[in-house]
């Protein structure tokens, strides 16, 4: 026991100098624990006993069950089934070419076909873990070759199912028998035939239990409202389908996944995500210092040149599938390079594959090594393939325009369309205080920047209808037009009245035309983006001229009222196409408004700062709203 807390607390030291470090230099986290667990393995040999090693590896084992678990909450089945076309075209297309190519090359280096056919799908995933956690820690997640790449890699996770249930046929092919084991016994006991139906039932096990037991087990549990017993429920849930799947010579990892697919629905799905996720975060990041630390480098160090190379070769063949298949599908120039370096890798579903390989016995230790190491050199190249992806985008130029629209997971009631310099102000506020929005711009270097703050945003154009219905413009209560462009808002506008006669529309308007036009298209409440502030700044002039902030703030009020009445009256006999100086009714009308306004501003004080206030119009509303005679009702700041 305090041999192997002694361990735990060498690898703790250790992961928590060497990853900030990584993270500081943009090396990412994940090539930090590889780095920690080569460095208290190979190169200084403090991992401890085979013992104590095994026993972290358990524990670690658990990282990538939990991540795979959480990745399967966020996919709910019919989520799977609008992205069939990606997942079947994308993901399919890599799986089966790369399969095919890499087992080719092991058969002209003299592998039999099982053990070739082995190697190839072992070697064509690629780790969901390095490249999920980057493309989050770059902002990477919601761009168009970011979601390319995640629909291979969830395609990649549920083709570890057929994966798994071809192995035992390969073994009996192959004349193998399989290893030591409860599962494992049971699995080798059973003809080829027999294995496969086993590994299909298991599944199926899985899946129904997933989706009958666990909601009852966790409404019961959560009666008690204790927050351990939550905690409780969620681990057992994890750790129960592992065992099970375990107990059968199944992926641990695949289990849970499905698991966590069937209760993406459920109402305790975001309670289950909140008491798995700390768990997930570190033993996730041990499972990559166990990685680091069980690598057999004195492969390296006696046939450098054959492990390099082959390591080379592998990322060469599936960064070669990733681009043919982005030619074929089409993909924007700008998105191929993310899409096909961040992928380039060997996976950790690799080490998963290659333990049942050696369980079945289809690869002997040695050979089982050679692929281990090969593997997480690959992950250990991803970082650096990442940097290769930051300096090729500057030398592709800006095709922003071009570029794929995020895809919208995120719908909420209230829907921000522009947050440049004026969009940005309304979304701090209003998030600020509690209320959630979905954000839209078309400028993608304004999304990127407001990422790196820490808000969420997705970039495509709000003017287009299928991103307004993707942003749940059908059930949003309120829509903010905040965009620089007038026109483009206006348009905006009238698609959004029309859609949605009860929708409440705040609308950005650059000068008093602009307010008429948007009032006619049908917004709410109209906002000159220039004139509050405007306001404010004549404030401080007649502060500045001898007038107390008293005086100088009610003059400013009386203007802002007066002039919201004076528009509301203007609106109505604007004409569309009729230059305001030659309508002459709207001339005749606007000077005797400013007539009004300059007579209320100088009686204001003309009887000592002690008068009382001017009151409004009886048409006029105290403080909100620009209320007009009809339907809707703008407000004309």
């Amino acid at each position: 026991m305090g041999s192997f807390l002694l361990i735990a607390t060498v690898y703790l030291v250790t992961m928590v100098v060497a990853v900030p470090i990584s993270a500081r230099m943009g090396l990412g986290s994940v090539l930090g624990y590889l780095i920690a667990g080569i460095i208290i393995g190979p190169v200084l040999g403090l991992a401890g006993s085979d013992g104590d090693m095994a026993d972290l590896q358990h524990f670690a084992e658990f990282g990538v069950v939990m991540m795979l678990f959480l990745i399967g909450l966020e996919l709910e089945p019919r989520s799977l089934w609008e992205m069939r076309k990606r997942l079947l075209g994308l993901g399919g297309m890599q799986i089966v070419l790369t399969v095919l190519l890499l087992s080719l090359l092991a058969v002209l280096l003299d592998q039999p076909p099982a053990v070739a056919l082995t190697e190839g799908m072992i070697l064509s995933l690629s780790s969901t873990a390095i490249v999920l956690q980057t493309l989050s820690e770059k902002s990477l997640m919601q761009t168009g070759g970011g979601r390319s790449a995640f629909a291979v890699l969830l395609t990649q996770d549920i083709a570890v199912i057929p994966m798994l249930a071809i192995m035992p046929l390969l073994a009996g092919v192959s004349g193998h028998g399989t290893a030591e084991g409860p599962g494992a016994a049971f699995m080798a006991s059973l003809p080829g035939w027999g294995a496969m139906l086993i590994t299909l039932g298991a599944v199926a096990a899985v899946v129904l239990t997933g989706h009958y037991l666990t909601r009852p087990l966790f409404r019961f549990a959560h009666s008690a409202r204790l927050l351990e017993m939550d905690t409780a429920v969620s681990l057992l849930i994890v750790v129960g389908i592992a065992s099970l799947m375990s107990f059968v010579g199944l992926s641990p990892a695949l289990g849970t996944f499905l698991a966590g697919v069937m209760l993406a629905g459920s109402e305790f799905r975001h309670e289950l995500q909140a008491q798995i996720a700390p768990f997930k975060g570190l033993l996730l990041g041990l499972f990559f210092i166990t990685v680091g630390a069980g690598m057999n480098l004195d492969i390296l160090i006696e046939s450098p040149a054959v492990v390099l190379g082959v390591t080379a070769v592998v990322i060469a063949i599936k960064a070669a599938v990733l681009f043919l298949i982005a030619r074929i599908m089409g993909m924007p120039r700008r998105e191929r390079p993310l899409f096909t370096l961040s992928l380039a890798q060997a996976g950790e579903f690799g080490f998963v594959l290659v333990s049942y390989a050696i369980t079945l016995k289809l690869l002997n230790r040695s050979l089982a090594e050679a692929f281990l190491l090969i593997i997480a050199l690959s992950m250990l190249a991803t970082p650096l393939l990442f940097i290769l992806h930051d300096r090729l985008m500057p030398l592709l130029g800006d095709d922003s325009e071009a570029r794929t629209p995020d895809h919208i997971d995120d719908q909420q009631p209230i829907i921000i369309a522009g947050v440049g310099r004026f969009g940005q102000v309304i979304n701090r506020l209003v998030t600020m205080s509690g209320f959630k929005t979905t954000v839209l711009d078309h400028d993608l270097k304004t999304i990127q920047l407001m990422r790196r703050f820490g808000f969420k945003g997705y970039f495509g154009d709000p003017t287009r209808p299928e991103i307004l219905a993707a942003a749940g413009l059908a059930r949003a209560r309120i829509l903010v037009a905040a965009m620089d462009d007038p026109d483009a808002n206006l348009r905006l506008v009238r698609y959004a009245r029309q859609q949605r006669p009860d929708l409440k529309i705040v609308a950005r308007a650059r000068d008093r035309v602009n307010v008429y036009q948007l009032y006619e298209a049908g917004a709410d409440h109209i906002v000159r983006e220039m004139f509050d502030s405007s306001l404010r700044a004549g404030r401080y002039v007649l502060e500045n001229t001898g007038l107390s902030e008293y005086e100088a703030s009610e003059l400013e009020r009386i203007f802002y009222r007066h002039d919201r009445a004076s528009l509301r009256e203007l609106a109505e006999l604007w004409r569309p196409g009729v230059p305001m100086d030659q309508n002459e009714e709207y001339i005749e009308r606007s000077r005797a408004l400013n007539a009004v306004l300059e007579n209320a501003l100088m009686q204001r004080f003309a009887h000592g700062p002690s008068a009382s206030p001017i009151e409004p119009a009886p048409d006029e509303e105290p403080e909100h709203g620009l209320t007009l005679s009809r339907a809707p009702r703008p407000e004309g700041r």
